[in-house]
């Protein structure tokens, strides 16, 4: 996988995406709702979606997150197009940090969540301290499942959910090829 990094680490390019940080512009723009005025011309019509509302409320609520370790928008590298959110939940604890993912649905069954997973949990384990990437997936949505697996992750536990269903645990761990964005 080629993944390229800006010189401020704003941006990650992949193949086919680049995933920026996101700005405090990018969070009114979504916290705005639907005001066709604040809506920016290169967002996808279904985005955001109910998780990137959600992201974008905690990012309000803490601004320092809006760095090259936090959360980035996903945008197709054609278009420019913004079609979902993945981010880190930094700083890391005991080595270890969550990443969480999504894509809106008209642009979901096309690889974007796998490649954009596989290059930040990639960004994530070069930086110091880092040793490993965990996400959680709730077992009733196998697709999110298999994001996980595609981009190289195991799974290693699997737990209650809150719900009352089961959420599987992954990881994925340093090695000396991972250190090397």
């Amino acid at each position: 996988m080629r993944l390229a990094l800006s010189k401020d680490l704003t941006e990650l390019t992949t193949e086919r995406l680049v995933l920026r940080t996101w700005t405090a512009e990018a969070v009114a723009a979504v916290l705005g709702g639907t005001d066709p005025d604040r809506r920016p011309a290169d967002w996808a019509a279904d985005f955001p979606a109910d998780g990137d509302r959600v992201i974008a409320g905690l990012l309000n609520g803490n601004p320092d997150w809006l760095g090259a370790y936090g959360h980035r928008l996903i945008a197709e590298r054609g278009s420019g197009i913004v079609v979902g959110s993945i981010g880190l939940f930094w700083p890391p604890a005991g080595g270890v940090l969550e990443l969480g993912y999504g894509v809106v649905a008209s642009r979901q069954g096309r690889g974007y969540a796998t490649e954009a997973a596989r290059a930040l949990a990639r960004f994530a384990l070069a930086a110091p301290g880092v040793d490993t990437v965990v996400a959680g997936v709730e077992l009733s949505n196998p697709a999110s499942a298999r994001v996980l697996e595609k981009a190289g992750f195991e799974r290693f536990e699997t737990t209650g959910a809150e719900d009352g269903g089961e959420l599987a645990r992954y990881r994925m761990t340093a090695t000396p090829e991972l250190r090397q964005p």
